[in-house]
């Protein structure tokens, strides 16, 4: 060992570059790895203990702001045995796939055996059958976009493609053809005439030879309904002072939901309203909030220009969003001054953390920071990605972090909690899909669903719990109530973060919302993957955080959260 040491010696002195560069790489490496665990790792915060009166204080000002109270054990000593997670999320022992391409197909997708699925189960579809129809190729029934496929098209495939580009109809023809509009300008024909199979698959049924096999296509929320490149907001009562409300409009004799669209869309309106033979184009403002809708049957007078369309009425009026931005809460910089607490946006992964600081940044006009840094979402916009959790820049940080150490570093939180069955369908697919991709087929059926379930479900719950016992002043957030009453609970959120909430911008918000990172609604499962042995842990752990949620005076979980 000495002569190694005598010789390796000698070497250096001979050739000093050498050991230098050796010495500098060695330094650099080192920095390396100094700077990745204090972006990236367990933060080292030499914070002080809380007072005492900090679990028993007197309550806050905002709706569902608690802090710590008494009987917090009653409720951990009944959930089950769990394994703890700790320290930073993407420090996982599991490997990442290295697949991410898109999903393919999920097989069959709606067949005529369907019908027969309990009302519950309809509601969830993304499409209902309409029946069987004639088309003539020199008439089109379905006047939209087409496209054909002769060895691979699949009734999924067909509806996917419609959805995606607005439309509300999807039709399939001769086994490989697919159709979309906006409207059936065709009679019925006997469903025996819709004989063909699809190509891609034999089980279902792709019209025939010059008949649609035609479905609706049905999406989750009104609000989402479109028309074309219009979003659908719904009917709404004429507000007291239209001029004000709804600045610019033209009287249009020959009517249609296109025409009024583009007149507000060429005067930059983001709204587009038909009020009978008026059309009136203005933003979402205190005068015409868009919060009240009525019954659609109100608007239900036909189009001067379209038989097969609604314009409203002078009293109703039929509203749609134009594809014009409303720019009104569309700039967002970083704090002017150093924030003096760090607020956490704490969620578990799936529950909507992405969506939730879209609307934050938004509301506030400042950017969102991260405990970890997501190279995807810096692109996209979020540019408090890129700064250390710490710098007091941001105006509040996403974590999923659930260790009470990691809790404690932060001064205050927005807890966001989500249904535990789509929360984990949620990550999976972001796991092995990307942001707003979907994992592969072979991935629900293989062995990784229910390895992921096993170790997920577990954390959904004491990520909860951790908040609720670690946090120091805790404002909880239920994601479905959120989606439910967006303006509401975005309003509780920018109060806990000290900004006065302007309702106009509040307003454009909701005009915004989906942002960048949306999966489409109608691309879902053929099939429950949840097993029953799933559904009767996960409800154990669901019962847990009910319990601890009102054993602090708040709401429990929505209803929804159990399984049908």
């Amino acid at each position: 060992m000495a002569k190694l040491l005598v010789k390796l010696q000698r070497y250096f002195r001979r050739k000093p570059v050498r050991f230098f560069t050796l010495l500098a790489l060695y330094l650099a490496a080192g920095s390396l790895v100094f700077l990745h665990s204090g972006f990236a790792g367990e933060p080292t915060v030499p914070g002080s203990q809380r007072s005492p009166g900090a679990s028993e204080g007197p309550g806050l000002p905002y709706l569902g702001v608690m802090q710590l109270s008494r009987g917090f054990k009653a409720a951990v000593a009944t959930m089950p045995e769990v394994g703890r997670r700790h320290g930073p999320w993407f420090k996982s022992t599991s490997k990442e796939p290295a697949e991410r391409g898109k999903a393919g197909d999920y097989g069959s997708t709606r067949s005529r055996a369907l019908r027969g699925r309990s009302g519950r189960e309809k509601e969830e579809d993304r499409a209902r059958y309409i029946g069987c129809y004639v088309d003539n190729t020199r008439r089109r029934t379905l006047r939209g976009v087409s496209f054909f496929d002769y060895k691979k098209m699949t009734v999924f495939r067909c509806q996917d493609n419609c959805a995606e580009r607005g439309y509300l109809y999807a039709g399939l023809e001769f086994g490989a053809e697919c159709y979309c509009g906006h409207k059936v300008q065709a009679s019925n024909a006997s469903e025996s005439e819709c004989n063909m199979e699809c190509k891609g698959e034999r089980s279902n049924t792709c019209g025939g030879v010059n008949r649609l096999s035609i479905y609706r296509l049905e999406l989750a929320q009104e609000s989402a309904r479109r028309y074309g490149s219009a979003i659908f907001r719904g009917c709404f009562r004429r507000p007291d002072n239209i001029s004000i409300a709804l600045p610019v409009s033209q009287l249009m004799l020959n009517m249609s939901v296109d025409k009024c669209v583009d007149f507000c869309t060429e005067k930059e309106y983001p709204l587009s309203a038909l009020a009978g033979t008026a059309c009136h184009c203005g933003f979402p403002t205190t005068l015409f909030t868009l919060h009240e809708r009525e019954d659609e049957q109100l608007c239900a007078q036909k189009c001067a220009a379209e038989e097969f369309e609604s314009c409203g009425t002078a009293e109703y009026l039929l509203v749609y969003q134009t594809q014009v931005q409303d720019n009104r809460c569309m700039d967002r910089r970083f704090l002017p001054t150093r924030a003096k607490q760090l607020v956490a946006l704490a969620s578990f992964p799936g529950a909507g953390n992405t969506w939730a600081r879209h609307l934050i940044e938004l509301a506030t006009g400042f950017y969102t920071g991260s405990y970890y840094f997501d190279g995807s979402l810096y692109n996209k916009g979020f540019k408090g990605e890129r700064d250390h959790w710490r710098s007091g820049r941001t105006i509040c940080i996403k974590t999923h972090e659930s260790g009470q150490k990691e809790i404690e570093s932060f001064d205050s939180a927005i807890l966001l909690i989500r249904n535990p069955y789509k929360a984990l369908m949620a990550e999976f697919n972001r796991k092995y899909g990307g942001h707003i991709g979907f994992a592969a087929h072979a991935h629900w059926k293989g062995k990784e669903w229910p390895e992921f379930v096993a170790n997920y479900a577990p954390w959904w719950a004491t990520h909860t719990l951790d908040w609720l016992r670690y946090g120091k002043k805790v404002l909880v957030v239920h994601f479905e109530d959120l989606k439910r009453d967006l303006f509401v609970q975005l309003q509780r959120m920018v109060g806990l973060l000290g900004i006065a909430a302007c309702e106009d911008r509040l307003l454009c918000v909701e005009g915004q919302k989906d942002g960048n990172f949306k999966r489409s609604g109608l691309r879902k499962l053929e099939y429950d993957p949840y097993t029953p042995e799933m559904r009767k842990m996960i409800s154990g752990y669901i019962r847990t955080v009910d319990t601890a949620l009102k054993l602090r005076n708040l709401s429990g979980v929505p209803d929804d959260y159990y399984p049908r």
